[in-house]
């Protein structure tokens, strides 16, 4: 392996373990602090911010009227602090739902296919007690109103439950009295979807309603399910789709209170976990703004929390009845789920940049899907989704590996080249290339092939780390979860930079393997060096990844070992042989050499 070779490889790796050391999970602890709050800027720019700070725990029992409730919701809503809960239970084949009649809001959205990281059902909403997905407005004697602290009429029995199979489906409505008029959000379940239909309804409330506008809002995000916090915060965003444009906002640190208020038609507002969203999307296109908010804050042993507040702006013309409907969906980020809901919805889902997305919708993630369908360990599908990449770049690695074993075969001319020109450049260069012309060798040969699947590794990385697929999927023997490290020994202590506290059983394995391909290929005393060094740096980097990552790199150097075994075998029984140059060319070397700028030669 020559200088050049080396030092290609050297600036390749150092962009592989830099992107990789910024992708992994942040191993730095926090120190716990109390919960900020959201400040109220402005009633009407900022409803959704504001309004979280007035926020006290729900309760579930009528409370008397009294002089303070007039003071905060005004003659109209203050006669609607008062009232019984009753509860209605939705339940489908992918959801048990609880709502309410106290803010008309869903209480709980349990996951039934899915489980938290200690075995519980994913529990959706962030807090049962005051339950989400209420209305926010301006009234004209100046207060500003969430209705999730209001007690609405419901069309259904105390405690009642319903169970939707097949194609079902169930309205129930939720009726608020304003003055002499009322609101009315209609809900619609059916079974076999994540989403839900909502219609809100503003009847004869023209003198109740101020500022000719009003917010659907999801308000406290969702509950987190994973085991890592600081892993599932680095997922957690919220979204804006408008005009064909996605924009978002990420509260990454402590203290952020990152926020977005836009004007003009929406189509939806969307928050996100790692594995699980709730959207808000407007169906008849009357949503015109939108409002996004976040914060961050630390947790104990180290993790991290992020809530996000969405919610979309509707105009109320003052009317004496207007409606406007909206779908909600809440369930996983699976790839197939989001893209059957349309409306561009998949732009949540994290599959990397804008050029990488197309290699992972269209080509591994349906490849992927496929495999499945045959073969339901996942752990089986990783391997045979090894060996198939592989094949496809077979070519490229081939000529790599051909490339590498004849600069290798080149080196000791070229030392000779080297030395006999030392006080020479200009002379040692042009015969360093024309030795290169000669035996059709590409200086670039061997690196250029590995930067053309840079793109294909890092479409790789973001589907194994965010597919929902590989989440709780076992593989066999200790290998219990593909979506995390397999954990085959923990530390007393933590190492610095790396974070790591654990150690990984596939990542030894895969850094084991990259020592051997390493040996292999790297023959030149004075690179010994990155024989080992390259391997335990890449097995640091990747001890805190996801095993089916690792099982994916690792299966793939077990194949690589096997090809560059063939290709040296079959190097080594042919001997170096200069190549006869094609008439009127020279083919890529002639057209290298030829553009090359001379040096000027050295005067004595």
């Amino acid at each position: 392996m020559d200088k050049q070779s080396t030092i290609g490889f050297v600036l390749i790796a150092v962009v592989l373990m830099a992107w990789m050391w910024y992708s992994s999970p942040n191993p730095n602890k926090q120190e716990l602090k109390s919960k900020s709050e959201l400040t109220k800027d402005s009633a009407h720019a900022k409803p959704a911010a504001a309004q979280r700070s007035q926020q006290k725990e729900s309760v579930t029992t009528s409370v008397p009227e009294d002089a303070s409730l007039r003071d905060t919701l005004g003659k109209y809503f203050s006669g609607a602090a008062n009232g019984t809960e009753r509860l209605l239970t939705i339940e489908t084949d992918q959801y048990k739902a609880v709502l309410s009649t106290k803010g008309g809001v869903i209480r709980t959205w349990e996951m039934k296919q899915y489980k938290t990281w200690d075995g519980n059902p994913v529990q959706l909403v962030q807090s049962p007690e005051q339950g989400d997905f209420s209305l926010l407005f301006n009234t004209t004697d100046g207060k500003l109103i969430n209705t999730r602290s209001l007690f609405f009429d419901g069309s259904f029995r105390t405690s009642q439950s319903v169970t939707l199979t097949g194609s079902e489906e169930y309205t129930v409505a939720f009726e608020l009295k304003a003055g002499d008029g009322s609101i009315i959000k209609t809900l619609r379940f059916k079974n076999g979807d994540y989403t839900f239909n909502a219609a809100v309804t503003f009847k004869g409330v023209q003198r109740v309603i101020a500022n000719y506008e009003y917010q659907v809002v999801w308000e406290s995000g969702l509950r987190y399910a994973e085991y890592n916090s600081v892993d599932e915060s680095q997922s957690a965003k919220a979204f804006l789709f408008a005009g064909g444009e996605l924009s978002e906002i990420d509260a990454a640190k402590v203290g952020e209170l990152p926020e977005s208020n836009t004007n003009g038609s929406t189509d939806w507002v969307a928050a996100r976990t790692k594995y699980f969203a709730v959207a808000l999307l407007s169906d008849d296109k009357k949503a015109q703004g939108g409002y996004l908010g976040g914060k961050h804050e630390s947790a104990p042993s180290g993790g991290a929390l992020e809530h996000y507040s969405i919610g979309l702006k509707v105009p109320y013309k003052n009317g004496m009845e207007e409606t406007t409907s909206f779908t909600v969906f809440l369930g996983p980020l699976d790839f197939t789920v989001i893209k059957n809901i349309g409306r561009s919805l998949d732009n949540i889902l994290s599959m990397g940049w804008s050029w990488i997305r197309p290699l992972n919708n269209y080509i591994f993630m349906p490849l992927f899907r496929f495999l499945h369908l045959f073969i339901p360990n996942y752990g089986i599908v990783i391997i045979l989704f090894s060996i198939l990449i592989k094949v496809a770049l077979h070519p490229l690695n081939k000529n790599s590996m051909k490339s590498m074993k004849k600069m290798q075969a080149l080196q000791p001319m070229m030392e000779e080249i080297k030395v006999k020109y030392k006080d020479d450049p200009a002379k040692m260069n042009e015969q360093v290339m024309k030795l290169y012309k000669d035996y059709g060798v590409n200086p670039a040969g061997g690196c250029l092939p590995l930067l053309l699947q840079m793109p294909i590794l890092y479409a790789l990385y973001t589907l194994f780390t965010t597919s929902i697929n590989l989440r709780h999927a076992e593989f066999f023997w200790w290998i219990k979860d593909l979506s995390v490290p397999d954990v085959v020994l923990s530390l007393p202590f933590t190492l610095p930079l790396f974070g790591v506290h654990a150690l990984s059983g596939v990542a030894l394995l895969m850094g084991i393997t990259m020592f051997v391909q390493q040996k292999m290929t790297v023959t030149d005393p004075r690179q010994k060096s990155m024989v080992w060094m390259m391997p335990i740096m890449m097995w640091l980097l990747f001890n805190n990844f996801p095993s089916g990552l690792n099982l994916y790199y690792f299966v793939f150097n077990i194949l690589s070992i096997g090809q560059q075994f063939f290709v040296n075998k079959q190097h080594d029984n042919q001997p170096l042989q200069k190549v006869t140059p094609k008439k009127g060319g020279g083919g890529i070397m002639n057209s290298l050499t030829k553009n090359l700028p001379k040096l000027p030669k050295k005067r004595n």
